[in-house]
């Protein structure tokens, strides 16, 4: 089950988050800086803890209008992963459907996002701040199997970039960066 696959994924992005002093350093994740990866992953997670616990979305702006990465981000980051874990870490969060603001979807999507988060942009920030991300190989194949059944409509909605041709041979997580539009050679 993916929601065992958590724990380790959020602890270690964020030992690579937190370790990050540069904000304005590029990221492999097209559009944003370190700050702006940093403030949309503080933006998204209420909206992913809502859709887990299958209450309302946050009120509020969109995200270019927020400003969320102050003094105390390591601090916010680290309780709203903590609690995403708590909440995706049960099993009932990844059954039946639920809804991220006004999309009706099955909660194991919303469930395995939580997973893309951790992995896909701890890679980005690792890459970002000359870091390495650790990822188990049963997290990079999760993340792969969901960022390939999910990258048309990811790409169509401006979620993931343009997918990155990645050999069928090279490593699942590797193949999840290039489906996610995520150069795998990426440097900054």
């Amino acid at each position: 089950m993916t929601a065992e696959l958590l724990r380790p994924a959020a602890s270690e992005f964020l030992r690579v988050a937190t370790a990050v002093t540069d904000l304005t350093a590029p990221t492999p994740c097209a559009g944003y800086a370190v700050r702006g990866l940093l403030n949309h992953l503080l933006f998204w997670g209420p909206w992913l803890l809502a859709a887990g616990r299958r209450e309302d979305p946050p009120p509020g702006g969109a995200e270019a209008e927020a400003e969320l990465v102050g003094e105390d981000w390591r601090a916010a980051l680290e309780k709203q992963t903590e609690t995403l874990v708590d909440v995706f870490g049960t099993p009932s969060a990844w059954i039946g459907l639920t809804a991220l603001g006004t999309t009706r979807l099955p909660a194991s999507v919303v469930g395995d996002m939580v997973l893309g988060e951790f992995v896909l942009h701890g890679w980005d920030l690792a890459r970002a701040s000359g870091q390495e991300l650790a990822v188990t190989p049963e997290a990079a194949t999760a993340v792969y199997e969901s960022a390939a059944l999910m990258g048309a409509q990811a790409r169509s909605m401006g979620v993931y970039g343009p997918e990155v041709e990645v050999p069928a041979a090279a490593p699942a997580f590797d193949r999840a960066l290039g489906a996610s539009g995520r150069d795998p050679s990426w440097t900054p």
